[in-house]
């Protein structure tokens, strides 16, 4: 079990007293120490309505003891170790993770045509030490955490859940001098009786794309789950759940490439009712005041919103849906499928095991990478599952 010093005195996470306690730390903007290492490691402080919840500084999972609940994997195990330092930078006073992007949050005119939408780029655009926009997805899904699961959590996690979390870890991240959240709109649960205020609510977030004046015109990021793609007379309208008579156009020249970037997210998706489509888009107004996506990409999650990429990653998350121990996914931010990752770690009476998927045709290559990731961290145990051999081996831990 944690503890936490706050204001020179100790409290375990399941104090009666605790809540009250970190209120009054959350006012008077006093970092919790979480006591599994040394003299302590900050935390900070997130309110939800009324209650306050402690969650780890952005980035410093790995400086916690591995039997903590804040514990998280070396990053290099997976794609956030290539943006460390470069596209992902962590200011050690503040807090805050300052962001560069390989995306504009502007546009001048008409939306240009991307120059990279090969089957390796991450959206409709791409460079590899900046975060690309499905980058961001898996950089934020990371650092609200949502990538951790245990079996204990079942059916405790839903759409609000997700959204406020969403919300929380973007307010630890800087873009351009600026916080994410300014730019940032992840939609609230929608309840029919409530429409009219929370209309009002996504109309006071979205009012900074509307100011008028000259010079490029500010665009926002959404992040979504896809109710569908709707034919329009030209193009297409992305329906985003929890977003209704707001639909956002697409046209038919990014559609076209949208399906062709993501052909296995969307047959994932279209294979698995129980699964989410999630949706990363920059967009804009355009004159008529319609909605305008720029660049866009998906990811696939599971109905514990964990996110997934293959079928084979899909069997991987239900086994360890099922499993007591915590769980945390791995994923590739900006790296190539012919990249190997720690496809996940699992935490097992203070050992740290990581999993590693070999997809049928993986080449020397892969081999050798691999092998030297799991050399590079004797402390880490391993569990492989090479796809070519048969079905998913037993989780021994």
């Amino acid at each position: 079990m944690r503890q936490f010093r706050i204001g020179g005195s100790l409290y375990g996470e399941d104090a009666p007293e605790l809540q009250d306690v970190v209120a009054a730390a959350y006012e008077r903007h006093e970092r919790p120490l979480c006591m599994c290492r040394g003299d302590g490691l900050p935390m900070y402080i997130a309110r939800m309505g009324g209650l306050y919840a402690i969650k780890r500084m952005p980035l410093s999972g790995g400086e916690h003891d591995p039997s903590c609940a804040s514990y998280e994997s070396p990053y290099e195990l997976s794609g956030l170790g290539a943006l460390m330092g470069s596209a992902i930078q962590l200011d050690p006073q503040s807090g805050m993770a300052a962001l560069r992007l390989d995306f504009s949050l502007s546009r001048i005119g008409r939306r240009a045509a991307s120059t990279q939408s090969g089957p390796e780029a991450d959206s409709v655009s791409g460079e590899a030490r900046k975060l690309s926009l499905r980058g961001l997805l898996h950089y934020l899904w990371h650092e609200a955490e949502l990538t951790i699961w245990t079996s204990l959590w079942a059916g405790k996690r839903h759409w609000w859940n997700v959204q406020w979390h969403l919300r929380e870890a973007a307010r630890q991240m800087i873009v351009k001098g600026r916080p994410l959240a300014e730019t940032l709109y992840v939609p609230e649960a929608f309840r029919a009786e409530q429409r009219e205020a929370i209309e009002k609510r996504r109309a006071e977030a979205l009012a900074p794309m509307a100011s008028s004046g000259p010079g490029p015109r500010k665009l926002m990021i959404v992040v979504g789950e896809v109710k569908d793609f709707e034919a329009a007379r030209v193009g297409h309208k992305l329906v985003i759940r929890h977003m209704p008579g707001f639909p956002l156009m697409v046209d038919d020249d990014l559609y076209r490439r949208l399906r062709t970037r993501f052909e296995r997210e969307f047959s994932l998706w279209e294979a698995d009712d129980r699964s989410h489509l999630m949706a990363i888009t920059t967009f804009g107004l355009n004159p008529a005041g319609l909605a305008v996506i720029e660049e866009i990409a998906v990811m696939v999650v599971s109905e514990n919103w964990i996110p997934y990429d293959s079928i084979h990653e899909r069997k991987l998350v239900d086994a360890l849906a099922r499993i007591r121990d915590k769980s945390v996914k791995g994923l590739r931010y900006n790296l190539a499928p012919d990249q190997p990752i720690a496809n996940a770690m699992v935490q097992h009476r203070g050992q740290s095991t990581a999993l590693y998927i070999v997809p049928t045709g993986a080449d020397d290559k892969f081999e050798l990478r691999l092998k030297d990731m799991i050399a590079a961290r004797p402390e880490i145990g391993s569990w492989v599952w090479r796809v070519s051999e048969g079905e998913i081996p037993p989780l021994q831990l």
